[in-house]
This record gives C-alpha cells, structure tokens and sequence, in this order.
C-alpha cells in the first residue's frame, strides 16, 4: 500500500456545500450513536453507526456521494475515510450537527424541536 493510501483523505464541505449535495441526491449518514440519531437527526438521512459501517456499507447506495455526518466533525472524518476506502465517493461535513444547528439545518426526531 502506497503513503497516499495514508494522507489522501475525502474533503470536509460546509453546511451549505452539504445541503446543495443533498439537493443534487447526495445522502447524508449519520454515525452517531443511537440515543444520539432518535434525539435529532437530518430528515432522509440513514443511520449507521461508525462501529457497524464498514460491516454494513453494502446497504449504501453505491451511485450517490455520501455525507459522513455526527455530532462534531471528529467521526464523520473518520467515517469519509473508511466510506473513501471502500470506494464510495464520500465527504464529511465540517463541525457536524453543531454547524448543521447553527446554519438552521432541518432536523427531526425526538428532541429537534
């Protein structure tokens, strides 16, 4: 395996870069934990958390970019990552839900309100 393999990581996109993805068919996963997905989430978006992805990224529509999504940014660039090397074409959103809420984001779930 080549160094590249090791520094190419999948781009982060702004909240607005993200919503223009969805607007084009890009579908946002959601990697956080399950408490955290049924409190709020991004309506259309698919819940897999960052322990199970790799083991069930075969349920992830090869033909779409992929928006690796948590609460702050950590996990999702680890999720892009492991999505990137799997060969979908992912990106994660920079800051996660923090920059979701704050850009006014949908939101659903229990606690979105």
């Amino acid at each position: 395996m080549s160094w590249r393999h090791h520094v190419r990581r999948p781009r982060e996109v702004s909240v607005a870069e993200a919503l223009r993805l969805v607007d084009e068919g890009a579908l946002v996963v959601d990697v956080r934990r399950e408490r955290e997905w049924r409190n709020h989430h991004v309506p259309g978006s698919v819940h897999l958390p960052l322990d199970v992805l790799a083991d069930r990224a075969e349920e992830l529509p090869e033909d779409r970019v992929l928006i690796a999504f948590c609460t702050g940014g950590l996990l999702s660039r680890g999720a892009a990552n492991v999505l990137a090397e799997l060969g979908f074409d992912a990106v994660s959103l920079a800051r996660g839900l923090l920059a979701w809420r704050a850009a006014g984001g949908p939101l659903e779930g229990e606690r979105a309100h």
